[in-house]
């Protein structure tokens, strides 16, 4: 019997709709051991004024350097910060953090990001800069610090959804479903189905009917799974280019050949990966499957020392993956990962 996903078990009753609006608007950031960052991110966000945004939610993961002590000398009162009890990875503090935001600050839209993540200067009167209705969810244009468009924060449409995609996505790969980089510098917002949770702005009433995030996700590809379970649900959603966020990542580099570090993380990326093309593909999923799983396999080989553990976890990874079971818990997952060598 297989595990419910986050939009199945995480549902609250519905509310009645109401008419287009913009009203109250709270953040909502999700921090672990990043303290340098978080402090960047907060003292952008409070330089807003109140109008236009509310308050902040910021989820402490269980950090274990200074972030807790910090948090805990902040006196401004839009400040409201909840800590975990375990770090319960992206997914989870997300969820988290929703579930605090309407229980405890009556908002009528969110925006989450990362402890990394920011809006630029006026994206928020932007936001608020015309009526926004209650069935649509909106996408930010996301960007580095030095102005190029962020790579990973890219939304996409879903290829499997239109032929005439998913046949430009066989030629192009990621340049042929996701939105094109003139789409960065249009006047009008454009329609999507995917996208991530670095300055997604989403109406209360979308949570209250479609649910949180899976929490037992942990890590990879929530967002993804989350927004495209919106749009099953007939929601739209829209990438809009006035709303700009800067994301103070860094891409990856030797993509093409890349490991992962800590190991542990092998599990979410393969495991959460098949639940994500499962809700995209549809019948298509059987055969995506088989080449993506063969495909891991083979970069076993990749791990040196942390092979046998590398296979370990990519086993229980497609079993559960196929399954859709969220189930297993981080502190299992990365002993599973410690049981042989792992990565140095």
């Amino acid at each position: 019997m297989r595990a419910k996903t986050g939009l199945e078990k995480n549902i609250v009753p519905p509310v009645p709709q109401v008419a287009a609006t913009v009203g109250r608007l709270v953040a909502v950031v999700v921090t672990y051991n990043r303290l340098d960052k978080l402090q960047a991110t907060l003292a952008r966000l409070l330089e807003s004024p109140e109008a236009e945004l509310a308050a902040v939610v910021v989820v402490d993961n269980a950090s274990t350097d200074a972030t807790a002590s910090w948090l805990a000398q902040q006196q401004d009162l839009r400040l409201d910060i909840v800590t975990s009890a375990v770090n319960r990875g992206g997914a989870g503090g997300f969820e988290m953090g929703l579930r605090r935001a309407l229980e405890s600050q009556a908002p009528d839209w969110l925006v989450v990001m990362d402890d990394d993540a920011r809006p630029a200067p006026g994206a928020f009167a932007a936001f608020h800069a015309q009526p926004r209705p209650l069935d649509t969810a909106l996408a930010a244009a996301v960007y580095f610090p030095d102005g190029g468009i962020c790579e990973m924060n890219r939304p996409s449409v879903n290829p499997f959804w239109n032929p005439k995609i998913f046949l430009r996505a066989l030629f192009k790969a990621r340049n042929g479903y996701h939105i094109p980089y003139d789409s960065y510098e249009a006047t009008t917002p454009r329609a999507i189905d995917l996208t991530s949770f670095v300055g997604f702005f989403l109406p209360r009433r979308m949570i209250e009917e479609a649910g949180y995030p899976d929490p037992g996700l942990f890590l990879y590809g929530d967002d993804v799974i989350y927004t495209l379970g919106l749009r099953r649900r007939g929601e739209k959603i829209l990438f809009d280019p006035a709303l700009r966020f800067e994301h103070d990542c860094s891409t990856f580099q030797n993509d093409q050949h890349r490991v992962f570090h800590p190991l542990w993380k092998v599990y979410y990326a393969y495991r959460n990966g098949l639940m994500m093309y499962r809700a995209a593909a549809g019948i298509l999923f059987w055969p995506l499957m088989l080449l993506v799983v063969v495909k891991w396999r083979l970069t076993a080989g990749r791990y040196g020392a942390a092979r046998s553990a590398y296979l370990r976890l990519w086993r229980y990874a497609v079993w559960e993956g196929l399954r859709q079971d969220t189930s297993r818990s981080h502190a299992q997952i990365v002993a599973l990962a410690e049981q042989g060598r792992t990565l140095e």
